[in-house]
């Protein structure tokens, strides 16, 4: 058993070798495939120097040499020795092999495998702090296999198509196995108590996090969702860094909004940041509500803003319960990028709608309620039956209900014509019954209001009756006169002047007059 152990200890490096520069020997060597890949360490190392312990340096030479050998356990080891077992493990797994070609590297990709998942138990299991050289060496390894940059052609084609998109198969990368257990090990390491996060953030600097979030734009969703933990991790545990967390996720939403329309990580990180907006402090900063008029509400203009809906309706949502005076501005925000052919985005946003007007104050409803109206007026007219059904669903809702009763002198008048239409117009039967409730509603509330405005609508469509047949009278005539010109003289005729502006006149006169002759 201990000649086994003995077998699998690193060799030690020919006297040639040694003369290397510490670290450095690492930087662009091959190993049957696999890239040793310690780009991340110079960032790293950029204002702290290059700090590596001498063991760890033999543990690289050994990579260059071409021998790539399972070291033995932390069980087997005394435990002075573990911490610099563990440096020799992290400094091994930066070797990056390629996963495209399933059959190369077997063994190499199998012993590092499990390389991994003996440092992902013994973070979970240290009981001391991580010194300073552990923490270079783990971010170090961490960027070496987790920042890359993805291939451009499918990226190209995601979410422009978002109806294509659905049926498409997700995206998998084939190293995930291996990317898997480095996410999990990076985790474990964030949220560890031994985790002294004034060192560590001299190592997982503004650089790291960038790269880190760069990340999210990952196809596969397995990923995302990892990124997704450990950044909000990072975002509780690195106080120094959360100005910028949230600055670098502003300048992806714009530069999603205005610019490309393609990101795959929108919904993840407006999930982290529902959470982020949950722990606001009141009075609300300056800073937040420019973040919410300028990056989360103009997220509702692209064509594919289904993908994150549900996440960036709550976020709104977040802001209108910590400040209600903000109920004004997000429902002005919603209208200015309500859709005008897309039937199912516009369900959705009388969806959030509901939600915004469940957290909003009377004060802020009636500052809005004329322009909210006129367009809730259009979907309870709107063909397509879900929409004009979803719109009547607010009055389901006790509180919109309310607001509604208390400013009904505002609303029925503004509404009453597209509850008419509804009532004997609509195709949809369910439609025209949630009318009729609606209408019966306001008709228990203030027989008299809706009497003034149902005399008022009749009025109206008497008059539009009239002007129907005006119309109609000219044009007929206008015909009439053609044809008599053309039997005379068997040729086409142009109308005069004098004739157009007659049938002009007429069209647009309160009263009919009688016509004159040609």
């Amino acid at each position: 058993m201990m000649k086994q152990i003995f077998g699998k200890l690193p060799r030690k490096p020919s006297k040639s070798s040694q003369h290397e520069p510490n670290g450095d020997a690492l930087n662009g060597s091959h190993l049957n495939g696999g890239t040793v890949n310690s780009h991340s360490s110079s960032s790293a190392n950029s204002n702290q120097g290059k700090k590596t312990d001498p063991l760890a340096s033999q543990a690289g030479l050994m990579l260059v040499s071409g021998i790539y050998e399972a070291l033995p356990g932390f069980r087997d080891v005394p435990s002075t020795e573990k911490q610099i077992l563990f440096l020799k493990k992290l400094n091994m797994c930066c070797v990056v092999f390629d996963f495209s070609d399933p059959t190369k590297n077997l063994r190499e990709k199998d012993i590092k495998k499990q390389t991994l998942l003996e440092l992902v138990n013994y973070i979970s299991s240290v009981t001391s702090k991580f010194n300073e050289l552990a923490v270079q060496e783990m971010t170090r390894m961490v960027s070496a296999n987790l920042f890359r940059t993805f291939p451009s052609p499918s990226h190209d084609n995601k979410l422009l198509e978002i109806y294509d998109l659905e049926d498409e198969e997700p995206a998998m990368d084939p190293a995930w196995p291996h990317l898997q257990i480095v996410y999990e090990l990076l985790l474990r390491f964030v949220v560890s108590p031994e985790t002294d996060a004034k060192l560590a953030k001299r190592y997982m600097d503004h650089s790291f996090v960038l790269k880190l979030l760069d990340l999210f734009d990952s196809d596969d969703h397995r990923e995302r969702d990892y990124l997704k933990t450990i950044l909000h991790q990072i975002y509780g545990k690195f106080m120094v860094h959360r100005p910028f967390i949230r600055k670098v996720i502003n300048n992806i939403f714009y530069r999603f909004i205005f610019e490309t329309e393609k990101h795959n990580g929108i919904a993840e990180l407006l999930e982290i940041l529902g959470s982020i907006i949950n722990g606001f402090a009141l009075p609300l900063k300056e800073e937040h509500k420019l973040f919410l008029v300028r990056a989360l509400i103009p997220l509702h203009k692209p064509k594919c803003a289904s993908t994150y809906h549900q996440q960036l309706s709550y976020c709104i949502t977040q802001f209108v319960e910590k400040d209600y005076k903000l109920a004004d501005t997000v429902i002005r925000g919603l209208l200015k990028y309500w859709p005008v052919i897309n039937s199912s985005k516009e369900v959705m946003f009388v969806g959030e709608l509901e939600e915004v007007l469940e957290a909003t104050q009377a004060a802020e409803f009636q500052r809005c309620v004329v322009p909210l109206f006129r367009q809730i007026g259009r979907c309870l007219n709107s063909s397509h039956f879900q929409v004009a059904e979803r719109a009547l669903f607010l009055w389901n809702n006790d509180h919109i209900r309310n607001l509604i009763i208390q400013n009904r002198s505002v609303i029925l008048p503004i509404i009453f014509p597209a509850l008419e239409t509804n009532t004997s117009g609509h195709w949809n039967q369910a439609v025209q019954s949630f009318t009729l409730n609606v209408r019966k509603m306001f008709t228990d509330v203030d027989h008299m209001l809706f009497d003034e405005c149902l005399s008022r609508f009749q009025e109206d469509e008497l008059k539009e009756k009239e002007m129907q047949e005006r119309r109609e009278l000219t044009w007929k005539h206008l015909e009439d006169v053609v044809s008599s010109t053309t039997a005379a003289s068997n040729e086409a005729v142009l109308v005069s002047r004098f004739v157009s502006s007659i049938a002009i006149a007429t069209a647009t006169a309160t009263s009919p007059t009688p016509m004159v002759g040609s």
